[in-house]
């Protein structure tokens, strides 16, 4: 006959939390054979010890269990003996219980380090997507009197050596520049981001782009940085003049349209850090409302089918079958024109930048 009513819901908790804590228990056990057998020993020690503690705590509720059913149904003094039995789980934690809180403190390191790693993994992803807002900002200032389409793609996914600018350079003065450093990974991304800002502070030194060009390549060629080269296209539009003059350090061709034709703008010099003496020049062309500037980077040109490259022809063809197309609309056309083209992902970096008079 139950003798104390109000145990009877208190022993089946203790029943059930008994039950839970040993069906964990065997599955930890099993789990820590399956590490012991294949895993390194550190790995293998955290799961005995989880196993140990699975089982203490599955000793003390099955203890608390027996006790309190014959506290239940038995009001002799004896019923207090089953109580010896936690001596089991005490000796258990004395015995182990500065292991207990080795391993503890082990875990702790463990989850640090992994916050740790996935911070820093966290930043790998994070850290391309912001130097591409430096090297090539998706988001350009509005210039009165231009429209401007651009679009950059790092091919490997990872740093990239390509950029693009612009930037006023002085009263009804634009600079448009486009650049690519040889190579790929931090050193070319650290590169293009020096040269795109030495850019800056040179074309407000110098009038004539040549100028500002032939300084950035005695200032690189100092570095000594071996065979990383960098092809560059300056141009600086003139509001007043009506003018656009242009230079170019080995760069592919630009494409200009220009009173209903088409022309190329070929390098008026060598790559920058080829010749540290090299000599620049630069040409001066009127620019009339509606004229449209095509600067692109050879990961467009050199996108492969096979052995054929997508070409400057292709580029060239782009623009003479729609001259007045949205210049944002060209860039992005473009760049998937050669992604269709080519017969694998694009390896190398595209950068494309589009300016037009209005």
């Amino acid at each position: 006959m139950i003798q104390r009513l109000y145990l009877v819901p208190i022993v089946f908790g203790a029943l059930a939390a008994t039950v839970i804590w040993g069906r964990s228990a065997l599955r930890v056990h099993r789990m820590s054979r399956r590490i012991a057998a294949g895993q390194s020993t550190e790995a293998a020690a955290l799961a005995w010890s989880s196993f140990r503690k699975e089982l203490h705590t599955t000793i003390v509720y099955g203890i608390a269990t027996l006790s309190l059913a014959l506290a239940a149904v038995w009001s002799h003094p004896a019923v207090e003996l089953p109580l010896l039995l936690l001596v089991v789980p005490i000796a258990m934690t004395l015995t182990y219980g500065q292991r207990f809180l080795e391993e503890a403190a082990l875990i702790e390191q463990r989850a640090a380090l992994e916050r740790r790693a996935e911070e820093a993994l966290s930043q790998q992803e994070l850290a391309p997507r912001r130097w591409a807002t430096r090297l090539a900002p998706e988001d350009l200032p509005e210039f009165p009197g231009f429209e401007v389409g651009r679009v950059y793609e790092a091919g490997s996914g990872l740093m990239a050596g390509d950029f693009y600018d612009l930037f006023q350079v002085g009263p009804n003065r634009l600079a448009g520049v486009i650049g690519d450093v040889s190579g790929h990974g931090i050193d070319a991304s650290i590169t293009a981001f020096q040269v795109k800002y030495l850019l800056r502070v040179f074309l407000r030194q110098y009038r004539d782009p040549a100028q500002a060009v032939e300084e950035l390549n005695a200032v690189l060629s100092a570095q000594n940085r071996g065979d990383e080269f960098v092809s560059l296209c300056v141009t600086v539009f003139d509001q007043t003049a009506g003018t656009l003059r242009f230079s170019s350090a080995g760069h592919p061709p630009a494409w200009l349209w220009h009173d209903g034709e088409l022309r190329p703008l070929r390098a008026t010099g060598p790559l920058l850090t080829l010749a540290p003496d090299g000599e620049y020049s630069s040409f001066e062309v009127p620019l009339d409302t509606g004229d449209l500037l095509l600067l692109y980077t050879d990961g467009l040109s050199e996108a492969r089918a096979g052995e054929q490259l997508f070409g400057e022809e292709r580029i060239a063809n782009a623009v003479r079958r729609d001259p007045g197309m949205d210049a944002d609309t060209l860039c992005k056309s473009l760049l998937e024109a050669a992604r269709d083209f080519a017969t694998a992902p694009l390896g190398d970096d595209v950068a494309i930048l589009a300016i037009r008079k209005i």
